[in-house]
């Protein structure tokens, strides 16, 4: 539920993100060192369970990102192709698209800022779950993902924090292992892996 206090602010997100990337587990990216390979294949899916973006409520909704990142990704020069729920209205739409594209500023302009080519914006129907640890994702018919954290020896998450570069900055990341696919031909986006690193995370932005 949106408060009085929140809607002062020009944003406020409350939600879970899904993380899934070509990287083998842990990402380096998350330590400022080269991806695997040379390059990371990632797909980032938030989902809002409530929040505002300058009045406009977008609770319920999700927005997800799949990027190629050819280098180091703090270098930035991502390809990115985005995917917005399709059941938000066009004012829900346009304020998620300005909110997740960096034009609002605070954390979310911070990953918005690496992209270098924004291919396309498509509004498809999102499934993003977390349950009981482990998460789902699918994306219309173009992505695909099943995440399970890694434990410790008393059975408890793993985490990853105070990382020089972060998607979900200010949260503890609970590191995961996914089989996740891609099949968008048309952008030259087409991979598929099995055990390679993922995170799942409890998320706040505000700004």
């Amino acid at each position: 539920m949106t408060t009085q206090a929140d809607t002062q602010k020009t944003y406020v997100l409350d939600g879970t993100l899904l993380e899934a990337c070509s990287c083998v587990g842990p990402c380096p990216c998350w330590v400022g060192d080269d991806p695997d390979g040379g390059r990371c294949d990632t797909v980032i899916a938030y989902s809002i369970d409530q929040g505002q973006v300058g009045g406009v409520d977008v609770s319920n909704l999700s927005f997800v990102q799949v990027n190629q990142i050819p280098g180091n990704i703090l270098a930035g020069n991502w390809k990115a192709v985005f995917y917005i729920d399709d059941r938000a209205t066009p004012e829900q739409q346009e304020a998620i698209l300005t909110v997740f594209g960096g034009k609002l500023g605070g954390p979310l302009a911070d990953v918005a800022s690496l992209v270098g080519e924004r291919v396309a914006v498509h509004y498809v129907p999102v499934e993003h779950r977390v349950e009981g640890g482990k998460g789902t994702l699918r994306v219309g018919e173009v992505v695909e993902a099943e995440m399970a954290p890694y434990i410790d020896a008393n059975g408890r998450p793993t985490t990853i924090h105070d990382t020089v570069f972060s998607t979900i900055p200010g949260s503890p990341a609970y590191l995961a292992r996914a089989q996740h696919r891609v099949h968008i031909p048309e952008y030259g986006m087409i991979w598929e892996f099995s055990g390679r690193h993922a995170i799942q995370v409890n998320f706040h932005f505000e700004a």
